[in-house]
């Protein structure tokens, strides 16, 4: 079941909403409007290798830290 992200289009509110079915009505927390749109989601992967990430999302940056930068051990 994704989590879908919306901007509430009365209030402009932005809000995620957990969706069962695409015919579930939505509604924003804020104002309770029905009217809301779609935004695009960004999330993180993890790299698998071989893509074209820049290197300081790959692990490959000089960082040290950080999920993929060579503490956290993942890999």
């Amino acid at each position: 079941m994704p989590i879908y992200e919306y901007i509430c289009d009365e209030c402009k509110t932005p809000f995620e909403k957990l969706v069962f079915n695409k015919q579930q009505e939505i509604a924003c927390p804020k104002c309770s409007s029905k009217k809301a749109t779609i935004q695009l989601s960004v999330f993180a992967r993890p790299n698998g290798g071989g893509s074209s990430t820049p290197s300081s999302f790959s692990g490959g940056g000089t960082s040290g830290g950080g999920c993929c930068g060579g503490g956290c051990a993942c890999h």
